[in-house]
């Protein structure tokens, strides 16, 4: 038999390809009807077949690919791929303990358990147990933030942002806000003070300068048309040198000879003071409120510990009216929030369990000898999986908070720095490396920095420390 025969007598044509009816029949598809339904199985499958007859048309299709077996692992290996979670763990070795990109602050176990509940059971949202009537949703937190800040009222929204939108909205619309010049903030994703200002449809009124505002400043700037005086936190930098800020009591002082609210944007907010923990000292929601601010605004997500949130506090006058505005159903928060909420609140009225219980706390409180020594143990394993191209070190690192939280501050930590050791130039392999241990089961997030891979383990926590090495090839010998 000549090559050409032979070579035709291993391909398949049209009509070799079975019919979708009679695939879909075959024992090899039962396994997948079952898990997937046979829509969704059809589907791919017609996908599959139409493929096959272009390769037959064109003269290159394998008569093992029409064998049912062959069909059903491919149809398998497309359906797996197409139902893969979007949304997937992954192991934060940034370095930044609170990073925006990876979802902020983890949830305690009792949060958790109290989503799986609000999930899988009926919950009194807004529903008064007592009276039998309708509730109002904020009354599940109210009275834990008050608690917890002093303030006479409060309300949640889905996050910080949302909440200085909703208070201008409500207190200042088609009237002034005067801010100085250096807190014109502006957050992540390019979202800026003055453009959300805008939207709410406050005026803003800049005072003072860059580096320097004075208490006179705002009161200068006081006329008929001002709505509310207000301070917001330089949480994502820091200007140093030749500067001057005017302080909430200062501020307050001025807006109450006027009649007038003073209002703080707290952004990352904290309910305790963490330099009791060897962290750098942030202002705290109940000193603020208790400096004069009559509303304050910070997040639920960042140093709280929390769910995204945006929490608002303060008067109670002024908190019933921004409740009344429209906008307040637009941008509350569902039962998942607040489920999860609640438990994370209720940890702070014993904040001498914080460091344990916490988990947002307990990765910033984390020793650096248990790093290192983590470090040392994980450098065998990872030796191992990288081969003689790169060389893996323990070696001292710097964490950070994160998403705007304390961004000089710094956290003494440890980790593993690759450096690359063959041939050619290190900053493609490093980034082959990089995406290959993206593409890992449960993806390793790193940063490349130096000319050299940086994985800092603040956040791979000892319960972790096994399956993460088991992705990469077991146990350390």
């Amino acid at each position: 038999m000549t090559s050409s025969a032979q070579q035709n007598k291993s391909l398949a044509g049209v009509k070799d390809i079975p019919s979708l009816d009679r695939v879909l029949k075959s024992d090899g598809f039962d396994p997948l009807l079952a898990v997937y339904g046979r829509t969704q199985v059809t589907v791919v499958l017609r996908r599959h077949l139409d493929t096959l007859r272009v390769s037959a048309i064109a003269g290159s299709l394998a008569c093992d690919a029409v064998a049912t077996d062959a069909l059903a692992c491919a149809v398998r290996e497309q359906l797996a791929a197409t139902n893969q979670p979007r949304l997937k763990p992954v192991y934060n070795l940034t370095g930044t303990v609170l990073h925006t990109n990876l979802g902020r602050a983890l949830l305690p176990d009792e949060a958790v358990s109290a989503v799986v509940r609000a999930l899988t059971t009926p919950a009194n949202l807004e529903f008064d147990l007592g009276t039998g009537g309708r509730g109002d949703r904020d009354d599940l937190i109210e009275s834990l933030l008050c608690e917890l800040t002093g303030a006479e009222a409060a309300t949640v929204v889905n996050n910080n942002a949302a909440a200085v939108l909703l208070m201008l909205n409500a207190l200042s619309n088609r009237r002034e806000t005067i801010v100085s010049r250096g807190e014109l903030v502006e957050i992540g994703g390019a979202f800026r003070i003055p453009d959300v200002m805008q939207r709410a449809g406050a005026r803003l009124v800049e005072v003072g300068t860059t580096n320097r505002t004075h208490a006179a400043d705002y009161e200068n700037a006081v006329g008929p048309r001002t709505a509310m005086l207000m301070k917001v936190h330089c949480s994502n930098y820091a200007v140093t040198g030749f500067t001057k800020s005017a302080s909430v009591d200062e501020v307050a002082g001025i807006a109450r000879r006027h009649g007038l609210p003073t209002a703080v944007d707290l952004g990352s907010g904290t309910l305790v003071d963490l330099s009791q923990w060897g962290l750098p000292e942030e202002t705290t929601v109940r000193e603020t409120v208790k400096a004069g601010a009559d509303l304050v605004t910070f997040s639920g997500d960042k140093l709280l510990g929390g769910p995204q949130a945006g929490l608002l506090v303060g008067s109670a006058d002024l908190i019933r009216k921004i409740k009344k505005n429209p906008l307040k159903r637009a941008l509350r928060v569902g039962k998942l929030t607040l489920a999860a909420l609640e438990p994370v609140l209720a940890m702070y009225r014993a904040p001498e369990f914080l460091p344990q219980r916490l988990t947002t706390l307990r990765l910033m409180t984390r020793p650096q000898a248990a790093m290192q020594t983590q470090a040392q143990t994980l450098q065998r394993v990872f030796q191992r999986w990288l081969g003689d191209q790169y060389v893996a070190q323990p070696a001292p690192v710097f964490s950070q908070i994160g998403s705007g939280a304390l961004p000089e501050d710094v956290l003494p930590s440890y980790g593993l720095r690759i450096a690359y050791a063959g041939p050619g130039r290190a900053g493609r392999h490093l980034a082959r490396l990089e995406a290959r241990l993206r593409a890992l089961p449960q993806p390793v997030i790193g940063r490349i920095n130096d000319d050299a891979l940086w994985l800092d383990l603040r956040c791979l926590e000892e319960k972790d420390t096994d399956a993460f090495m088991a992705q990469l090839g077991g146990a350390p010998a």
